[in-house]
């Protein structure tokens, strides 16, 4: 979720799917334990690469008509927002959509900075969810487990940043590499 690039893919993924007939399966995965377990490091961190990246993701967002506007108050600090996704995925799966769609839209097509908690509690109220609960959900010891183990099969699997996909064991890397996932699905 802290990544741009993985709101540009999580745009495009369900139609993506929905054309090849594919089930989607999100791995909420911890991208700081991913850059610490492979030594990678945002792309941000080398400042030419970062003022580039930042052209090329406003590119593919006009490309595929979603609205983006880099978050000023990035990076933040997703843990919280990473096991709420995994929270909603074992508790609540009918409302692990309603919960991308509303941080999604948060960080990067409304500049909110989620990791103030009186900002998240806000957008998680005004998206219908219970930020009391939401709180008590991420603290659970399973939650905390599940993304943690997420988080180490992703790194087994060759993951080193975000957004990753597999079809089947095959790995694409960034959302600008969609058209290789669609074409992998066409073949699948």
């Amino acid at each position: 979720m802290g990544s741009p690039a993985s709101y540009l893919g999580w745009t495009q993924l369900p139609g993506l799917c929905e054309r090849n007939g594919a089930e989607l399966l999100y791995r909420p995965m911890l991208l700081g334990g991913v850059f610490q377990a492979t030594g990678n490091a945002s792309p941000v961190s080398v400042p030419a690469k970062g003022r580039y990246m930042l052209s090329d993701l406003q590119r593919y967002a006009r490309r595929y008509g979603v609205p983006f506007t880099f978050n000023p108050h990035f990076p933040i600090n997703t843990l919280g927002l990473m096991r709420g996704a995994v929270a909603y995925q074992l508790q609540q799966p009918e409302s692990f959509p309603r919960y991308l769609t509303a941080i999604y839209r948060a960080l990067w097509a409304e500049q909110r900075n989620l990791g103030d908690e009186a900002v998240l509690a806000a957008t998680l109220e005004a998206a219908g969810f219970d930020a009391r609960q939401y709180r008590t959900m991420i603290a659970e010891d399973d939650v905390k487990a599940a993304l943690k183990a997420n988080t180490e099969e992703a790194v087994r699997r060759g993951v080193f940043g975000a957004p990753t996909f597999f079809i089947g064991d095959e790995m694409f890397f960034g959302q600008d590499r969609l058209e290789f996932v669609d074409e992998a699905l066409k073949g699948a």
